[in-house]
């Protein structure tokens, strides 16, 4: 929902990872944003309008990304596309910091403009793996976001590090960083990033993304 620079760009994006895509927007004149050869569903609509919704099918969504230039309408779009259609995937742009913290309590992540970008709505609205964000002068060692599957919440960070052979360096906690001491459990919500050799990437991802096993 939403058609603005940032809106066009998500779409754009998500169709070149292969996904087909529904735009909607109240101005049909926004879709002009869109590229030439762009093959999604333009739906000119509100985007929590039940109508609009299932117009441009919601009913066969995997995810929902609000991000129209309102904190209220994004939001109502959310959680209409999350508690009525059962969205698990789903995303609301917040202009302000402090209503994203109450919406994240609700199940709803947001992310604030003031760290907005394309790719963060793609990191919550897609399993993307490993995402690397600082690399060493050697290319060595990568500092990188990775995804933790849900029964990881409730243990120590210090049981993801020893079944990965990953460093967490910190999380993100509702818009937080927090850098995690011996005792630092993991928390519905929270954003894990950790130090890992570039060449262990791939199981450092296998590990976190099933479930820990469980100990005798």
């Amino acid at each position: 929902m939403g058609c603005g620079r940032v809106g066009a760009s998500l779409a754009q994006n998500l169709e070149e990872h292969g996904h087909s895509v529904a735009v909607i927007d109240q101005n049909p004149e926004a879709f002009r944003r869109l590229p030439g050869d762009f093959g999604g569903n333009k739906v000119t609509g509100l985007g929590f309008d039940r109508d609009t919704l299932t117009k441009a099918g919601i009913d066969d969504a995997f995810g929902f990304a609000a991000v129209a230039d309102g904190d209220n309408s994004n939001i109502l779009a959310a959680r209409v596309a999350r508690e009525t259609y059962g969205i698990e995937n789903v995303v609301a742009r917040i202009y302000d910091p402090h209503r994203a913290e109450i919406y994240q309590r609700l199940g709803i992540p947001t992310v604030a403009t003031v760290r907005w970008t394309a790719h963060q709505v793609l990191r919550r609205l897609l399993p993307l793996g490993a995402s690397e964000e600082f690399r060493d002068a050697s290319g060595q060692i990568q500092l990188a976001q990775v995804d933790v599957h849900a029964q990881w919440v409730g243990r120590p960070l210090r049981a993801l590090e020893e079944a990965s052979g990953a460093r967490v360096a910190f999380v993100t906690r509702y818009g937080d960083g927090v850098l995690p001491g011996p005792d630092t459990v993991l928390q519905e919500s929270d954003t894990v990033h950790v130090l890992l050799r570039v060449d262990d990437a791939d199981r450092v991802e296998r590990a976190l993304a099933h479930a820990p096993e469980e100990t005798a």
